[in-house]
């Protein structure tokens, strides 16, 4: 069974940062693939970033050159580092992992089975 633990929201203004944790562990890999979503109230959840077991990354047009998503095998944790924040990234933030640690994976919330409880970000004007 893949559990997940998210970690790392809180309160910020905008143009500051904050960094995203999400613990992983039921893989029988390091190299798994993850990904991030968000859902603001009132709206659908949306794909923010992912990374792949090979490494590459994708991102969503509205955080792309402000998040950054990386990956610690040896502590099993996918990270999002997010910079240059404004009131359009409040929202719940919940990491997402699939069946097998290679996938199927991507931005689509259809294709994850697994996961976690989700960790608030609040951003002030």
């Amino acid at each position: 069974q893949v559990q997940l633990m998210e970690s790392g929201g809180g309160s910020v203004q905008a143009g500051g940062s904050l960094r995203l944790s999400c613990a992983v562990s039921g893989y029988t890999s390091s190299s798994f693939c993850l990904a991030w979503f968000r859902q603001a109230p009132g709206k659908g959840r949306e794909g923010v970033a992912v990374i792949y077991a090979g490494g590459s990354t994708n991102y969503a047009g509205s955080v792309k050159g402000r998040f950054t998503i990386s990956r610690d095998g040896a502590k099993n944790t996918v990270y999002l580092q997010m910079n240059s924040l404004n009131s359009e990234d409040t929202a719940m933030y919940y990491c997402a992992a699939p069946s097998a640690y290679w996938g199927p994976c991507g931005l689509n919330s259809a294709s994850f089975p697994y996961w976690g409880q989700g960790t608030q970000v609040t951003v002030s004007p």
